[in-house]
């Protein structure tokens, strides 16, 4: 599976969201910055994005690391909203 095809499908499943993806085919990291996650745990945050890959999670995309922010945790974390 093609890494923009996987930030098109978070991209389109959780709107709003910004996504950088990385990964070698099969094996992929993904961080996501969303205002949709505030109020959520990391679980739930977690969860939403693995709705929006649906089947493809455990067949073309083998495994998935995942970091999810809300916009104020990424301003926190990186010092600035745009990745």
């Amino acid at each position: 599976m093609e890494i923009d095809e996987i930030k098109k499908m978070i991209e389109n499943g959780i709107p709003g969201s910004i996504v950088t993806v990385d990964g070698d085919g099969t094996h992929f990291q993904a961080i996501v910055v969303s205002g949709g996650f505030s109020g959520k745990t990391m679980l739930q945050q977690h969860q939403m994005v693995y709705r929006t890959l649906g089947n493809k999670i455990g067949k073309e995309i083998h495994a998935l690391s995942l970091q999810t922010y809300t916009p104020e945790q990424w301003d926190e974390q990186k010092g600035l909203r745009v990745i």
